[in-house]
């Protein structure tokens, strides 16, 4: 595969440090450019960036000087050395400038929520609707631009556990999410507030846990969510129970998240497992977050009981590799694949 030029738009938060570091080690994307806050235009990343991973970058993204938003904006008005962009804006942000980029020809790969919910604009998760790629074309691919989505981080998690079990038919599903504070961004919540403490709210997350999933798998089931706040760096745990059409056993569950191979998908960053069950009644812990074939894209399962007409089960997604800028690159992956290669 030719090496692919692309950017990173808020390549200094944590989501954009996340892209930085996949990035940096892709096979075939090379970072070329990089957008942060005007405060920071024409300043050298490794000057600058304030780290916050538990994993680090290749050296040469510290040389690379970093553009502001407005700047960039103004200097690139059709795209020429970088035509993909992978997007870690804040929404409000995302809301105001991913349109313009994609009307200027960009193709946008984005972590923000701002367009998720547009008829055309899919979110994509290559191991529940990867098909779904095709829709660019509704937004007038190839002679324009387009943006790409990838779901809310939790809703990333449960939608790749529950992909392959539609075949049974999902009637409800109750979630409770235990989420890392990082998934709050930077600075995101105060010290004193999360410190020895648990938060029963998250403003937001369980809307978007119903809506996405729902478009995501193309099924309409119940969805009952709880989503809260824990003092953990990395990794949102989550605790699923689900009511299907046919009768299922906890074996049925198991052999299906087995039958799940990454070998199909074809693109450099999906793990052979894509769903890794854990025998350990113990398992999955966040402590696992950046562990895995390929770290931190591997949604980990576990704890799976029968209670009635209901299977339950303990999953582990990283909310800011597969559950964000991961999930980003995966869908780039798969539009090179199906278009580019």
């Amino acid at each position: 595969m030719r090496e692919i030029n692309v950017g990173i738009l808020g390549a200094t938060g944590i989501v954009g440090q996340s892209f930085v570091f996949l990035l940096s080690r892709h096979p075939y994307f090379r970072i070329k450019k990089l957008i942060a806050s005007g405060k920071r235009d024409g300043m050298l990343y490794g000057d600058t960036v304030k780290w916050m991973l538990p994993v680090n970058y290749t050296e040469e993204v510290n040389k690379i000087r970093l553009y502001s938003i407005d700047r960039f904006m103004k200097e690139n008005d059709r795209p020429e050395d970088v035509r993909i962009l992978f997007s870690a804006l804040p929404a409000e942000v995302a809301r105001e400038v991913e349109p313009i980029l994609r009307e200027r020809g960009f193709y946008i790969f984005s972590n923000a929520s701002a367009m998720r919910y547009e008829e055309d604009v899919p979110i994509l998760i290559p191991e529940a609707n990867a098909d779904d790629i095709k829709m660019i074309e509704r937004q007038g691919y190839p002679d324009k631009g387009f943006v790409v989505t990838n779901a809310n981080c939790s809703t990333t998690g449960l939608a790749v556990a529950l992909a392959p079990l539609r075949k049974f038919g999902i009637r409800e599903v109750f979630i409770s999410t235990y989420q890392s504070i990082s998934g709050a961004g930077y600075p995101g919540l105060s010290a004193l507030d999360i410190m020895n403490n648990v938060l029963p709210f998250i403003n937001g997350e369980e809307e978007k846990i119903i809506k996405e999933t729902k478009k995501i798998l193309s099924i309409d089931p119940e969805i009952f969510p709880y989503c809260i706040r824990v003092p953990v760096d990395f990794g949102h745990l989550e605790v699923v129970w689900v009511k299907f059409d046919n009768d299922v056993d906890v074996k049925d569950v198991i052999h299906q998240w087995d039958e799940l191979k990454g070998e199909k998908f074809d693109i450099p960053t999906m793990p052979r497992n894509p769903v890794q069950y854990l025998n350990d009644e113990m398992m999955p812990q966040p402590m696992l977050a950046f562990k895995g074939e390929i770290p931190g894209m591997v949604v980990f399962t576990g704890r799976v009981k029968k209670e009635n007409d209901r299977v339950g089960f303990v999953l582990l997604v990283n909310n800011i590799v597969k559950g964000a800028a991961g999930g980003s690159i995966q869908n780039a992956e798969i539009f090179v694949k199906n278009f580019w290669g």
